[in-house]
């Protein structure tokens, strides 16, 4: 069934860390040294980085959760906004989810900290308990970017057919936004890590609509 993209809606919103987050890269692309878990970074400027494929997948995951569903990809409700691509069915995802990077004013604070133990970040080191015994095991590094810290958030819907659809999907949007507030970005998050605070204001105040016309057609 075809569809008409008639406009798309761009939002913003700031991602403000309440704790430590980390969003691992792998060790053989990052030549820092001496991490065990380091963060993902830009390739330009080494700062670290929100992907976008990770708040992506953090969202649709809790909101499956809350439609209740055992298997990724088990909503029809989720898969119409968020896509789909199985051997029965291909649908592309009406939101895009940019990149979220380090606003300036807190790649400045990171890059001037006296507390900070890497370039814009700090490490923290962990290990497991052995109970029975009463000791640690398996000591490592944990790099995170600190608490503060604020990332710009993009996003873009695309709207098809009516207005109806595009205000679906921004209220699917926010509320997997809502959950992603009271749970948390990126890993060890059971560990305290991760927890952000969402700017509301700013997403709504944010809203940029770009119409498209249709082309008239030629007899």
């Amino acid at each position: 069934m075809s569809r008409t993209l008639i406009k798309k809606i761009r939002l913003t919103t700031t991602f403000t860390l309440l704790s430590g987050l980390h969003i691992g890269d792998s060790k053989d692309n990052v030549e820092i040294g001496g991490v065990d878990n380091p963060v993902v970074r830009r390739k330009d400027n080494q700062q670290p980085y929100i992907p976008g494929s990770s708040i992506k997948g953090k969202i649709r995951c809790l909101l499956e959760q809350i439609e209740g569903c055992a298997d990724i990809g088990g909503s029809d409700k989720v898969n119409q906004v968020f896509g789909i691509a199985t051997k029965k069915d291909t649908q592309a995802s009406k939101i895009i989810f940019r990149d979220a990077y380090l606003m300036e004013e807190s790649a400045e604070m990171l890059r001037n900290s006296p507390n900070t133990d890497m370039p814009y970040t700090e490490l923290k080191f962990e290990n497991s308990i052995k109970r029975l015994e009463g000791k640690a095991d398996n000591p490592r590094q944990q790099e995170r970017i600190p608490a503060g810290a604020k990332f710009e958030v993009h996003f873009v819907v695309n709207v098809f057919d009516d207005d109806a659809d595009g205000e679906n999907s921004i209220a699917l949007l926010k509320k997997g936004l809502e959950a992603l507030e009271n749970d948390f970005l990126g890993g060890s998050g059971s560990r305290g890590y991760g927890q952000i605070e969402i700017d509301w204001d700013q997403l709504d105040q944010s809203r940029d609509e770009i119409p498209f016309q249709k082309e008239p057609q030629t007899a």
